[in-house]
């Protein structure tokens, strides 16, 4: 398990439970633990999910983001839910915007 910063300084783990199922799901984010987790400290916005949660996004390639959702339960803890690479964030967009870089 491992655990970095959010913007909003609070701590948010990826468990080797969901890298698991991150990877099952999504096997082309296989060789991308790391970068998941800078979107997370590091990220180029963050938008507002569906039920509490924040979508952060980076550029890891010209038209290619990684997208990882997660949730801060507290001022304390939060966790990674899931992640995936998407050319295509319009939709994202959309939704209402918490931070920018």
């Amino acid at each position: 398990m491992d655990i970095v910063e959010s913007k909003n300084g609070v701590p948010i783990r990826l468990t080797d439970e969901r890298w698991v199922h991150i990877t099952e799901e999504h096997s082309e984010l296989a060789g991308y633990y790391y970068e998941v987790l800078e979107t997370i400290s590091a990220p180029t916005a963050i938008y507002e999910g569906k039920a509490d949660e924040f979508i952060a996004y980076k550029e890891i390639q010209p038209g290619k983001f990684l997208l990882v959702i997660y949730k801060e339960e507290s001022n304390k803890d939060g966790f990674i839910i899931t992640s995936f690479l998407s050319r295509n964030i319009k939709r994202i967009k959309r939704r209402k915007q918490l931070w920018h870089r």
